[in-house]
């Protein structure tokens, strides 16, 4: 009965999104594009903007472009650098007050997600001051217009500024939620390689596990398009090709193109056909632990994959064949197998591990808790899962 609960709620949510004015952020792309920003903003009448950030950005001087441009467009600036991985509430409300006392009229979000998504709160508030960030947690509670909002990634992973999603985290309660509105979508992001090239391997081997598990979570999902599909197979073929040469070759600009377009297609596949387990439980530990979402999404990954079994044979083995896995004689559960396989070696040529350390055991009946209510019933996944089959997916992927 529960299970059927779950279905015909997907049902219906997904009948209603193809009523919804979709749309995606316009492009600004290629080597050298972030120069073309200012003059885009200056003819649109930008007066003023906040830069939301954070302290490693600043302190790379990777903004210096951006800002000199700025200048010399007359375009006044007022820059937020306090953002923290799993932005807060806090995040939200600081850069705020900023943004009135200053007199922005446009928000620009330069950074990995983090600072995207303390972007995006930011101009939620901005559009319903009446209204704090837990009361529009969850789907469609802000519906009104925002202040232009910019996305500049600078890793390849999050594909925010292609989705209608802020992940905000509460450290009192440990809570880390998604607000959802179409609204959230950036009115521009910009795609520069330039900015990925001084990321420290790490961090490009876990957002690009990031971008990877929107791609598969996105096409193995219930409420996959047309269009969803075509973007998520070509989000993985790109990965495959270009995440290895990216993470040992950190200058190669070819292969940061390419991961920054995949995260951005695998954005643009998730925000309309969603996610599933594996966020969910990767946003739980994040709230607990601050444990990164790319390397939490990367760990749990197989884990999950390997647990939906026959659910998942078809779907996986149409993309073992895209990013060119196994052979073309194989069964669809013996691809499936193969492409999983093929992630767990990612991970490991990658030095990823394949266990989360510190969870605690007495943290799990709550962590379970609070991924089934963000996954059931919302989560258009292949298969529905219970609690003491996300128990037992806690207890596999702990150390």
């Amino acid at each position: 009965m529960y299970k059927l609960y779950c279905r015909s709620y997907q049902t219906a949510y997904r009948a209603a999104l193809y009523f919804l004015p979709w749309r995606k952020p316009r492009l600004i792309e290629g080597e050298n594009s972030l120069s073309e920003l200012p003059a885009v903003l200056k003819g649109e009448g930008i007066l003023r903007v906040l830069i939301v950030t954070d302290e490693g950005i600043s302190a790379l001087g990777l903004m210096d472009g951006l800002l000199q441009g700025l200048t010399d467009a007359t375009i006044d600036y007022t820059i937020y650098d306090q953002t923290v991985p799993n932005p807060t509430i806090g995040n939200i409300e600081d850069a705020l007050k900023l943004y009135h006392e200053s007199g922005c009229d446009a928000i620009i979000a330069f950074g990995g997600g983090s600072p995207i998504d303390c972007a995006k709160g930011v101009a939620a508030r901005v559009a319903r001051p009446q209204k704090t960030i837990p009361e529009m947690r969850g789907q469609l509670k802000i519906r009104r217009k925002l202040p232009p909002l910019v996305a500049i990634p600078t890793t390849a992973g999050t594909g925010s500024e292609a989705t209608i999603a802020a992940v905000i985290s509460n450290p009192e309660t440990h809570e880390k939620y998604a607000i959802n509105d179409l609204v959230l979508i950036p009115q521009i992001a910009v795609l520069d390689p330039l900015l990925t090239v001084n990321l420290p391997p790490h961090i490009t081997s876990t957002t690009g596990m990031d971008a990877l598990t929107h791609a598969i979570e996105a096409y193995i999902g219930r409420s996959r398009t047309r269009e969803t599909m075509m973007c998520s197979r070509q989000a993985v073929k790109l990965i495959f090709s270009n995440l290895t040469e990216a993470y040992t070759n950190g200058e190669h600009l070819t292969a940061r193109s390419h991961m920054q377009k995949a995260s951005y297609l695998a954005g643009v596949a998730f925000t309309r056909a969603y996610v599933g387990y594996v966020h969910a439980i990767a946003h739980t530990l994040g709230g607990f632990y601050s444990t990164p979402h790319g390397l939490a999404n990367a760990v749990i990954l197989p884990y999950v994959l390997d647990y939906y079994g026959e659910s998942v044979h078809q779907p996986l083995a149409e993309l073992a064949d895209v990013a060119g896995i196994g052979s073309r004689a194989d069964t669809a559960a013996e691809k499936s197998t193969a492409f999983i396989e093929a992630i767990k070696k990612l991970n490991r040529d990658m030095k990823i591990p394949d266990k989360i350390s510190g969870i605690s055991d007495r943290d799990i009946p709550l962590m379970v808790k609070r991924a089934l209510t963000e996954a059931n019933p919302f989560y258009p996944v292949p298969k529905i899962l219970s609690q003491a089959d996300l128990t037992k997916l806690f207890s596999q992927i702990k150390e």
